[in-house]
């Protein structure tokens, strides 16, 4: 195609003398439905892109979390074994010593 063809035809586009063809004339309602599911496709893929981006966030954040109750359950299990209740109660200097008597239970 030459220049002055292009530059006719850009012109007939633009200038709204493509909507006037009898093609797009016949088929206006199934263009107009294309391109509202167009839209709609559009919006959905965006609102899962957004949701897509949210879940992998919470996922790191449920990974660090977890490695966090594990390091914490650590933790508690060394600072409740009883070498070590007594080390800390020797440490603070308190006055309480390990029962010489195992505990028994009262029965009803």
């Amino acid at each position: 195609m030459s220049n002055k063809k292009k530059k006719n035809m850009i012109m007939y586009i633009l200038g709204g003398g493509i909507l006037k063809e009898d093609f797009i004339v016949r088929n206006t309602k199934m263009i107009v439905f294309i391109v509202i599911l167009f839209f709609f496709y559009i919006s959905n893929r965006y609102s899962c892109n957004i949701k897509i981006r949210e879940i992998d966030r919470l996922q790191e954040q449920l990974k660090d979390l977890k490695y966090e109750a594990l390091s914490v359950s650590a933790q508690l299990t060394e600072n409740t074994r009883p070498s070590q209740v007594e080390e800390l109660v020797r440490k603070q200097g308190l006055d309480i010593e390990k029962a010489k008597t195992p505990p028994y239970r009262i029965s009803k």
